[in-house]
């Protein structure tokens, strides 16, 4: 009876300033792995504006965009892109992070990471929270550089209001990041998933082209893009862009989240998911 107590007693839970130093360790580790590699960030500016001001340059005769919600008025092509730009952005970041949480892995950082004290869940939502943080910055400093190519909301309110929603499709891409880092046993591996999961997600979406015009030229592709995660994330950066809320996308992305969140917290799960498997393959994964 004792030694349970005392047992008890040395595993009592944390308490929240514990809790807070741990978020305050894992989010100061990324943002010093974001400023040491500069060309990452360099990398995820470059990719969107070369959509931005090439693809977008030379669309914008011949595919123009009618009115439509959240636009009272026609705009231009690029204009139009800019969500899905951003929405981009998150997503390269996303599966970036969890590339890193491979590679911790494979070094084995994650494992010690993962073997403290701190709750499990807690350990990787601090990570999320931490690649969030870092996506956020890339998708301002892509706001300052299209707003010189006058691509700006209709008020300054905009750049606020938009914020909550990069959060949330921050949170959803990211969680999806995680959760295939759990699936994947060896780092050289994640670029064919990258591949598999970064293209059909941003082109089966609404980033490029209205879900109408998808709708009319292909029945079965519309389907795909509303069965599509990413198509919510860009639809909920549109209309946050500008000052309102697409509630369908709103509850479809925090939806994802949660799922995506929880599948990586159990895949971590020591005694059945990652770590599970990679001792019944010898600690080759």
């Amino acid at each position: 009876m004792t030694d349970a107590v005392l047992t008890g007693e040395e595993r009592r839970p944390f308490g929240w300033r514990q809790l807070l130093i741990c978020l305050y360790g894992i989010v100061w580790r990324e943002s010093l792995r974001f400023l040491h590699q500069r060309e990452r960030f360099i990398s995820a500016l470059v990719r969107p504006l070369v959509w931005l001001f090439i693809f977008a340059a030379g669309f914008r005769q011949t595919l123009g965009v009618s009115i439509m919600p959240p636009y009272d008025t026609y705009v231009l092509y690029e204009v139009y892109i800019t969500p899905g730009l951003i929405a981009m952005i998150q997503l390269f970041n996303g599966m970036q992070s969890s590339l890193s949480m491979i590679y911790d892995r494979e070094m084995g950082s994650m494992r010690m990471l993962l073997v403290s004290p701190a709750p499990r869940w807690f350990l990787l939502t601090s990570k999320l929270l931490a690649g969030v943080a870092v996506s956020v910055l890339q998708v301002y400093a892509f706001l300052i550089i299209a707003y010189f190519w006058e691509i700006e909301p209709p008020t300054w309110w905009g750049y606020l209001s938009v914020l909550p929603a990069l959060v949330l499709s921050g949170l959803m891409l990211g969680a999806l990041g995680m959760l295939l880092s759990s699936l994947i046993k060896q780092l050289e591996n994640f670029a064919g998933i990258m591949n598999f999961v970064i293209f059909p997600g941003y082109f089966a979406s609404p980033a490029l082209y209205p879900l109408w015009r998808i709708q009319e030229a292909s029945p079965l592709l519309y389907k795909i893009c509303l069965a599509n995660p990413f198509t919510y994330a860009v639809e909920l950066i549109r209309f946050a862009f500008y000052g309102q809320v697409e509630w369908m996308s709103l509850g479809v992305v925090c939806a994802c989240t949660l799922l995506f969140l929880a599948g990586a917290i159990v895949a971590y799960d020591p005694s059945r998911g990652m770590m599970a498997r990679k001792q019944d393959t010898g600690g080759n994964g």
